[in-house]
Order: C-alpha cells, then structure tokens, then sequence
C-alpha cells in the first residue's frame, strides 16, 4: 500500500499549527473532512499520531517521528522546485546534540568528525549543564546529550545511556627534558598542580588515590572547565591532571609531556538518549563507533595514521 501524501499534508499542517480549527481554516476544509484524512493516515500506518484531549491534540511518539518525516519530504520538495527552477539546493537532515559545558572540547570534535563532510547535514551543537541538557533531550529540543556523568531512567524519563568511550587520567606538564622517568608516587610529593574542581568526579577519585598513598601535593589551580584546564597546563607552570585526550594536540607536537597515567582514575564518555521506536537516523552509526576511533586523534587535516600500538 503507497503512502497517501495527501493525508500526509494534512497531518503535517495540524501538526504545524497544533489546533485542528487552525488548520482547517488554512487548507480552506472543514474540521470533520480534516479530522477524516487524519484517521485514515493513521489508519494506514497502523497507530495513533495524536493523543486526542477535548479539543487540545498532542503528538504521539509515532507522530512525532512522521513529523520529522514529513519535514523531510515536503523540504525535499521544495528543494526540488528550487533547484529545478534556480538551480540551488537547500540543507536536509538537522542533528541537535548537546555537550556537558566542562566536557573536553576535543572530544566532542572526534565525536561529531563524521558528520563534518556529510552533504545535506547540517550539525547543531549546544552546551550547557546536565541537567539543562537533559530538559531539552525531554522535551525533543536535542536528539543526544554527550556527558562525562551517566545518568538512570527514572518513572519520568527512559533515558538510554551508553558508554562511548573510556579515558585515562593521566599527569601532563612542561617536557622534562633529560629527566630520569618520573615515578609514581614518589615524584608527586610537593609537586604544584593543576586540578579539576572539587565537584568533578575526577577529583574525587584523585584525592581517593592521594589519600591511598600518602601523597602531599600543593595545588595551584582548580579548574571546572577543561578548556582552560588545557590552557593553564601549557604555560608549564604546573603539571596537570587531565584525560589525555583533552591536551591530545599538546602531546603530539612534544609542548606537554605524559609524565603517568593515574592508576585506576578514568574518565567515562556516556551518549544519553530518550529510548525510542524510531532512533534519528545518523546516530546510528555514530554510536557503533568503537571506543578507539571515537577517541582518535587523528584529524580530517591531519593525515597521519595512528599505529595500532599508540595509546588512545
């Protein structure tokens, strides 16, 4: 059975407007002619597409995936018009994915990379804290939120939250050029340091380490957003605790050294959707990806193949 476009038309107006009066008014039909070709449309796909309250009408989960749908296809028609008429094309399919505002920045590149040269894509990026974030995913203003925090489906909310990737904790600072190689813990003792803030599960687990083995350091900075974690970690006044993959650009081109990897401190990398019937379509293969390639510090502009016995 064909999908009758017409019906289609229909739905997608009432969605639009969200008032079946509205509507009507703005296809030049009557309400009960209206509500006739929604029933059929429904009909043939087989479940509701409103949830139908007095006179308010409220999308399904279903509906809400035909609205998608229906923007698609009428943008698709529309682009045809334009390029047949004026030979332009116009952008198709919008992901909207938000990040945790502290979250590596690097990470979110090597996430979001494939999506980069994809025609007819166009990326939408917000930040903000979780639980902002979390609204938005709710409220099917984000179709992903990218967080360093995993979060558990509650009554409210069926989140679907999926570790992407794992990183090591590891301490960075200035080249220590014809130094022997530093020793863990021995060489921590009085060392200046750059910390994550004492709200980040990292410095958590870092001070849990400190206390296991004794350790006596003096901190020079505490730091709540990686992005300037990375920035104080390059003057080289102090060393660093940081995933590497947030200094990654640093540490390749020799301005940061790894002195160690912290023992037993990670970072975890969570993807957070809503569990749906019908996932957005380019989340699909991004969310495949393993752990490596989500991590990888191999650029588009950059090249150079990473070797299998490299770190991520």
């Amino acid at each position: 059975m064909n999908l009758n476009y017409h019906h289609l038309h229909y739905f997608w107006a009432v969605a639009k407007q969200g008032n079946l009066t509205k509507a009507a008014s703005q296809l030049r039909v009557s309400q009960s002619a209206l509500s006739t070709q929604i029933r059929q449309l429904e009909d043939q796909v087989g479940q509701p597409l409103f949830l139908r309250q007095g006179r308010a009408l409220q999308l399904t989960e279903a509906g809400r995936i035909a609205v998608a749908y229906a923007d698609t296809i009428f943008a698709n028609g529309n682009e045809m018009l334009a390029t047949l008429r004026h030979g332009r094309r116009q952008e198709q399919q919008v992901l909207r994915i938000g990040a945790v505002a502290t979250l590596s920045r690097n990470f979110q590149k090597s996430f979001v990379r494939p999506l980069l040269d994809l025609p007819n894509v166009q990326l939408v990026l917000q930040s903000g804290s979780l639980e902002e974030l979390l609204t938005r995913l709710s409220s099917h203003s984000l179709d992903l939120v990218l967080s360093n925090r995993a979060v558990q489906s509650d009554t409210e909310n069926a989140w679907r939250c999926q570790r992407i990737a794992r990183q090591p904790v590891s301490l960075v600072g200035a080249p220590r050029v014809g130094a022997k190689p530093f020793r863990f813990p021995q060489d921590m003792v009085n060392l200046p340091l750059i910390l994550p803030s004492t709200a980040s599960e990292i410095r958590t687990a870092f001070d849990l380490i400190c206390d296991e083995f004794g350790i006596r350091f003096v901190v020079v900075a505490e730091v709540d957003d990686m992005a300037m974690l990375r920035l104080l970690a390059r003057a080289g006044k102090a060393a660093a605790v940081v995933p590497t993959v947030v200094v990654q650009d640093e540490l390749r081109e020799g301005r940061l050294q790894e002195y160690c990897q912290l023992p037993g401190l990670h970072e975890n990398f969570f993807a957070i959707s809503i569990k749906r019937h019908y996932q957005h379509p380019l989340l699909k293969n991004l969310l495949a990806r393993t752990a490596a390639d989500v991590l990888s510090t191999t650029d588009r502009h950059q090249p150079r193949p990473v070797k299998k016995s490299e770190k991520i």
